[in-house]
C-alpha cells in the first residue's frame, strides 16, 4: 500500500483533574471542542432520558400522582427542551462536526479558533443557566414551543430563563454555524474542491447554511416573550393588537427547519459509515449533495404545517401541505443513497452498520407518518393526540438519535485511541431498538385511538389505554436500560482499552490519515494535490501517490487562551442577572420602582447583571489584546478575503434573518390594521440628522480600512475614533427620543409603540455591540497588536458595523417615513 497513514500518537501521561479542566477551559484545540460538546450533550441526553422516564411512570397507569399538575410541565418541558437543543442539534453538528470537518478537509483547525473556543462555552453555560435554574424559581411549565399567552401568564422566572438559555445557546451555534461555513470556503486542503468534500463535510456545510438563516425565527419568538415578561413589550398581545398566531410563526419558522438541523448531520454521518463498511463509492454522490441543499431550501418552506388547525387561510394551509409533501422528495433521495450505498456491497456487519441499518428501518416508519400529517384533513383529527408524540420520536429517536449512536461508535476508536466493546455496543443496539419499537408504537394507537397529549394523566376504561400506556412505560425503561449499557460501555473502554490503529475500518477518507486520538496538529504530513473523487485514500493508492512527511515542529498552532472562556462566563453570570433581576412587567411612564423595597433575591441578581457588564468588556479586550499565534504566521486562504471577515460575512445571514422576522412580523400587523401608529410619533428630522451621522461612520470606517491596507496608521486610528465618535452622538440622540417618547406615552397600551420599542431598540443594542466591536481594533491598534499578518478585528467589525447601518434605513423607512 503506497499511502501511508500517520505513525500512532503516543498518548501524554496521565494528568490531573484540575490539569484536565484547565486544558478544556482554554483550548482552542477543534478536537478538545468537539469533545466538549459530545460530552455536554450526552450529559443532556442523559437528565432529558431520565425526566422522560419520569413521564413514563406517571402515565403507566390511569390517575397516577407520581408527577402531577405543574410538575408534570415543568418535567415535560425540560425533556423536549435539553432533548431538541442541548442533545440531538449540538451533538451532530457541534459535536461530530467540530472534530471532524477539519480533519476532513486536511486542515489544522477551524477558521476562527477562539471564537470556536467561546462558542462551546456559550453552550456549555445555557444549559448550565436552564439545570440551575430548577433550583431558583422553578422550570418553565409551557412546554418546549411556549406557546403564548402562557408563555407570560405563567411562573415568569422559569420561562425567563429558558427565553436567556435559548438565546445564548443560539449566539454560540450561530458563531459555530459561521465558523464552520468560513472553514469549508476559506481553509480546504489545496487541491480539494468543493465536489470532493466528503458527503459529512457537506452536511455540515448545509446544515450551518440552514441554521444561519431560520435561527433568527427562535430567536425572534423568545426575544419578544422575554421583553413581554421584563418590560411590557409585545407583539403578540390582543389585548393591544397584538395576535398570538405571529407567535408561532416566528417560532415555527426555525422550529421545523431545526427538524432538518437535527437530521442532516446525521444523514452526513449514515452516509460515510455506509460506504466504509459496505467498501464501495458512496452511491449518488452528487444527488445526496443535491438532495442536502434541496431539503435546507425546501425546509424553509414548510414551517406552518405544524399550524393548520390555528385557522391559517385554506390557501395558505394547501401551498404549506404541498411544500411538506415536495420535502419529502429529497430526504426520500437520501434514504435510497443509503441503500444503494449498501447494495452490492460486501458488507462489515460491526455496530456502526447495525445503526444505520436500524437507523434506514425506522426513519422511512417515521417519514411515512410525516408524510401523512401532510393531510390537512388528517391533521385536523390527530395535531393534539399521541400520534404526533409517536411520529415526532420514531423520527427523532428512532431516526437521528439512532445514527448519533452509530457515529459514536464509528469515530470512537479515531476520537479515543480505543475500541467500544462490540458485545456491548450489539447489546446496547438491541435494547435501543426494541424499547423505540416498545415505547413508541403504543402511542401511534393512543393517537388514533384519540388519547391527547400534553395530560398528566388519563381515566380508567378508555379502550386499550391502560395496555398501551402500560407498554410504552416498559418500553422507556428498557431504553433507560440501553442508555446505562452505553455508558459502561465508554468506561469500559477507558479503562480496559482495546486499542485502535489510524485506520480500523479501512475508511476512504481524510481523517483516517490521522493518529488515532489525532495529535494536536492532526497531521504530520501533506497531502497531494490531486482529489479524483471524494475517495482521496482509495484514489491515492490507486494511483500510486503518497502522503508528504512534515516536521511537526515546523507546524504553528493558536495559543490557548483563558479569554474567550471568561468572556463566554461573563455572559453566564448576565443570563442570570437577567433573569432573576432586571425589571418584571416594568411600567414606562411610574419608572423605576425603588430597589430597596425588591426581595434580595432580585436585588442580588441585578447586582450580578450590572457586575458583570464590566466583566465582559475587561474579558473581551483582554481577548483582543492577545495574539492568536505565538509568531507571525501567513494565512493559507482559498479566497482574498480572511478567515475573520469571511466569517463575519456568514453570521451576518443570521442577523438579517433576526431583522427580517422581526420587521415582517411589524409589516404584517402594520398593514392589517392592527399597528396604526399614534398622532404623537418619533420626529422624523431628528431620526434624518441620525441617518446622515450612521451612514457618514460608514464611509469614515471604511476609509480607515483603506488606511490601514495602506500603512497610514495615524489616519486609520483617527478614522476607527471618528467612527466611534460618531457611533456615540447616534446613541444620545437615540436615548434622547426614547426617552422624550417612551415617557409620554405606554407602550404596553399600543401596539405600534411597543413594535417600534422592540425593534429600534434592538438596533440599539446591535449600535453598542457594533460600537465594542469597532473599539476592539482601536485598541489593538493602540497597544501595537496588528500588523501585516495580525489585522485583528478591523475587518469583521467594519463589516459589521456597515450592516447595523444599513438595517437603520429600513428602521427609518418603516417606522419614521411610513
Amino acid at each position: 500500500m503506497t499511502v501511508q497513514h500517520a505513525p500512532q500518537h503516543v498518548a501524554p501521561a496521565r494528568r490531573g483533574a484540575w490539569e484536565v479542566i484547565k486544558d478544556y477551559m482554554m483550548t482552542t484545540d477543534h478536537k478538545k471542542i468537539g469533545l466538549l460538546y459530545i460530552i455536554t450533550s450526552i450529559l443532556a441526553f442523559g437528565i432529558g432520558g431520565l425526566m422522560a422516564v419520569a413521564i413514563r411512570l406517571q402515565l403507566a397507569f390511569p390517575n397516577q400522582t407520581l408527577l402531577v399538575g405543574n410538575d408534570y410541565n415543568q418535567v415535560l418541558t425540560l425533556h423536549a427542551a435539553l432533548m431538541i437543543f442541548f442533545f440531538l442539534i449540538p451533538i451532530g453538528l457541534f459535536g461530530f462536526g467540530n472534530f471532524f470537518l477539519p480533519l476532513q478537509l486536511g486542515v489544522r483547525d477551524v477558521a476562527l479558533p477562539r471564537v470556536n473556543t467561546f462558542a462551546v462555552w456559550l453552550f456549555v453555560f445555557s444549559l448550565v443557566l436552564v439545570i440551575t435554574g430548577l433550583f431558583n424559581g422553578g422550570a418553565p411549565g409551557v412546554g418546549w414551543t411556549f406557546y403564548y399567552p402562557l408563555s407570560v401568564d405563567a411562573n415568569q422566572t422559569g420561562v425567563s430563563v429558558l427565553m436567556v438559555a435559548l438565546i445564548l445557546n443560539g449566539i454560540g451555534s450561530l458563531l459555530g454555524s459561521a465558523n464552520f461555513a468560513a472553514t469549508v470556503i476559506n481553509l480546504r486542503t489545496p487541491g480539494m474542491s468543493l465536489w470532493k468534500m466528503p458527503i459529512f463535510t457537506w452536511s455540515i456545510f448545509a446544515t450551518s447554511l440552514l441554521q444561519l438563516v431560520s435561527l433568527g425565527g427562535l430567536t425572534a419568538a423568545a426575544l419578544v416573550t422575554f421583553l413581554e415578561i421584563k418590560l411590557g413589550l409585545s407583539m403578540f398581545n390582543p389585548g393591544i393588537g397584538g395576535t398570538p398566531i405571529l407567535m408561532q410563526q416566528f417560532f415555527w419558522f426555525y422550529s421545523h427547519p431545526a427538524v432538518y438541523v437535527m437530521l442532516l448531520p446525521y444523514l452526513g454521518i449514515g452516509a460515510e459509515i455506509a460506504s466504509t463498511m459496505a467498501r464501495k463509492p458512496l452511491f449518488g454522490y452528487r444527488v445526496m449533495v443535491y438532495s442536502l441543499l434541496g431539503i435546507v431550501l425546501v425546509s424553509l418552506l414548510v414551517w406552518a404545517h405544524h399550524m393548520f388547525s390555528v385557522g391559517l387561510p385554506e390557501s395558505w394551509q394547501i401551498a404549506f401541505a404541498v411544500a411538506t409533501l415536495i420535502v419529502a422528495v429529497p430526504t426520500g433521495v437520501k434514504i435510497f443513497n443509503l441503500i444503494g450505498t449498501l447494495w452490492g456491497g460486501r458488507i462489515i456487519m460491526k455496530s456502526p452498520t447495525y445503526w444505520l441499518v436500524g437507523f434506514i428501518f425506522n426513519f422511512l416508519i417515521g417519514g411515512i407518518t410525516g408524510v401523512s400529517l401532510g393531510m390537512i384533513p388528517f391533521d385536523y383529527q390527530v395535531t393534539m393526540s399521541y400520534y404526533v408524540v409517536a411520529h415526532f420520536h420514531n423520527v427523532m429517536m428512532f431516526g437521528t438519535a439512532f445514527l448519533a449512536m452509530g457515529g459514536l461508535y464509528y469515530w470512537w476508536p479515531k476520537m479515543t485511541g480505543r475500541f467500544l466493546n462490540e458485545r456491548l455496543g450489539l447489546a446496547h443496539f438491541w435494547l435501543f431498538m426494541v424499547g423505540s419499537w416498545l415505547t413508541f408504537l403504543p402511542q401511534y394507537i393512543l393517537g388514533l385511538l384519540g388519547m391527547p397529549r400534553r395530560y398528566y394523566t388519563y381515566p380508567a376504561g378508555n379502550f386499550a389505554w391502560n395496555e398501551l400506556n402500560l407498554a410504552s412505560t416498559l418500553g422507556a425503561l428498557t431504553l433507560l436500560a440501553g442508555g446505562i449499557v452505553m455508558i459502561w460501555n465508554m468506561l469500559q473502554s477507558m479503562q480496559r482499552p482495546i486499542t485502535a490503529g489510524p485506520n480500523p475500518w479501512g475508511g476512504f477518507t481524510l481523517e483516517w490519515t490521522a493518529a488515532s486520538p489525532p495529535a494536536a496538529y492532526n497531521f504530520a504530513h501533506d497531502f497531494p494535490r490531486s482529489f479524483p473523487t471524494e475517495r482521496p485514500l482509495y484514489d491515492w493508492e490507486q494511483n500510486g501517490e503518497t502522503l508528504t512527511p512534515v516536521d511537526p515542529k515546523s507546524i504553528h498552532l493558536p495559543v490557548d487562551s483563558i479569554w474567550p472562556f471568561l468572556t463566554a462566563l461573563s455572559l453566564l453570570f448576565m443570563g442570570y442577572g437577567l433573569s432573576f433581576g432586571w425589571f418584571t412587567n416594568y411600567n414606562p411612564t411610574d419608572g423605576l420602582h425603588a430597589f430597596g423595597d425588591a426581595p434580595f433575591g432580585f436585588k442580588l441578581a441585578t447586582v450580578v447583571l450590572y457586575a458583570s457588564i464590566p466583566f465582559f468588556l475587561y474579558s473581551l479586550f483582554k481577548w483582543a489584546g492577545t495574539r492568536e499565534y505565538a509568531v507571525p504566521v501567513e494565512h493559507h486562504h482559498l479566497t482574498k478575503y480572511d478567515n475573520g471577515f469571511m466569517g463575519m460575512a456568514w453570521f451576518i445571514l443570521s442577523e438579517i434573518s433576526l431583522f427580517g422576522v422581526l420587521i415582517a412580523g411589524y409589516v404584517y400587523l402594520r398593514i392589517s390594521g392592527h399597528a396604526e401608529p399614534p398622532a404623537l410619533r418619533p420626529n422624523i428630522w431628528l431620526a434624518a440628522l441620525n441617518t446622515l451621522i450612521l451612514v457618514s461612520s460608514s464611509f469614515v470606517i471604511h476609509k480607515a480600512e483603506q488606511d490601514h491596507h495602506h500603512g497610514r496608521y495615524s489616519y486609520f486610528r483617527l478614522g476607527l475614533f471618528l467612527t466611534l465618535l460618531l457611533g456615540a452622538v447616534f446613541m444620545l440622540f437615540q436615548v434622547y427620543e426614547f426617552s422624550l417618547f417612551g415617557h409620554e406615552n405606554d407602550w404596553r397600551q399600543n401596539l405600534w409603540q411597543s413594535c417600534f420599542f422592540t425593534i429600534v431598540g434592538l438596533h440599539g443594542l446591535h449600535i453598542l455591540i457594533g460600537g465594542t466591536g469597532v473599539a476592539l481594533p482601536y485598541y489593538q491598534a493602540l497597544t501595537g497588536k496588528m500588523d501585516k499578518y495580525n489585522h485583528g478585528s478591523l475587518a469583521p467589525a467594519s463589516l459589521y458595523w456597515h450592516l447595523v447601518d444599513v438595517v437603520w434605513l429600513f428602521i427609518v423607512a418603516i417606522f419614521y417615513a411610513w
